[in-house]
């Protein structure tokens, strides 16, 4: 998704106004009166808001003309139901309701179809939330939840997960000195735990030649099925450290049998 765009929906981003606190004061009395042209300008002054949310986005592959759509509606709800007695700065409650709006529209065009019935569900118990946080100022329970809309809590925390758009093993968690964590990183490995090529003389011979430090971490990783934070909790290194001692050791032993 580029947003490097200068142009979204027709709106010059490099010249989006920005409005200074007394302007939002005013506006808001304007707005409170009925005022729609005042309105339209709030918005207009709170769109470089909505552009700072959509690059959260940036790894979908929605484009970004539309995000910026959905993420506009989600600002004019905001608008709406945003109450100024609260002492809360507008920002502060118009993110949250920005991001849900635009996670809800991706959830809604996810490739793994879900049934209206659940989906139901799932939206009544975003709603609820949203109505709760605005009215006690916190987060709610589950409980909360599923007395406020009537339907068993089982069934919201089942409807809220099939909503939730999938990850993918590559998908990165974080990056230090070059060294990209993914997913996959995360997870232990069963399988290779229990196949039969540890029996391997070759691949036992290629470990042997590793360094002490590197041919541990392929037993502790392949052999005994830990993620790399148990092993870097284990040997007393960072996370990052193992993820690159392992590949290099990998990278060895790759040219050692191919060799």
């Amino acid at each position: 998704m580029a947003l490097y765009k200068v142009e979204i929906c027709g709106v010059n981003t490099a010249k989006l106004p920005l409005l200074k606190n007394e302007e939002k004061e005013l506006l808001w009395d304007r707005m409170e009166q009925g005022d729609k042209t005042a309105r339209d300008t709030f918005i207009k002054g709170n769109l470089r808001l909505v552009l700072s949310i959509i690059q959260r986005f940036s790894n979908c592959n929605e484009n970004v003309d539309d995000l910026f759509q959905i993420g506009c509606i989600g600002l004019m709800k905001a608008i709406d139901n945003f109450d100024r007695s609260l002492n809360v700065k507008f920002s502060t409650y118009a993110v949250p309701m920005i991001i849900g709006e635009i996670r809800r529209y991706l959830r809604d065009n996810n490739s793994i179809r879900v049934s209206r019935s659940i989906r139901d569900v799932a939206y009544k118990a975003i709603y609820a939330k949203e109505k709760l946080v605005k009215e006690y100022q916190k987060e709610p329970t589950v409980n909360e939840i599923a007395t406020e809309i009537g339907i068993p809590k089982e069934e919201i925390v089942y409807a809220l997960d099939a909503i939730q758009s999938p990850m993918s093993l590559y998908d990165p968690v974080y990056s230090e000195g070059g060294d990209t964590l993914y997913v996959m990183d995360q997870i232990s490995d069963k399988k290779n735990k229990e196949e039969n090529w540890i029996q391997n003389l070759a691949l036992f011979d290629a470990m042997n030649r590793l360094p002490d430090r590197e041919k541990n971490i392929i037993e502790l990783r392949f052999y005994n099925g830990k993620t790399q934070m148990e092993v870097a909790d284990e040997i007393g290194i960072s996370q990052a450290q193992v993820s690159r001692l392992e590949k290099n050791a990998l990278k060895s032993m790759r040219m050692y049998l191919s060799s």
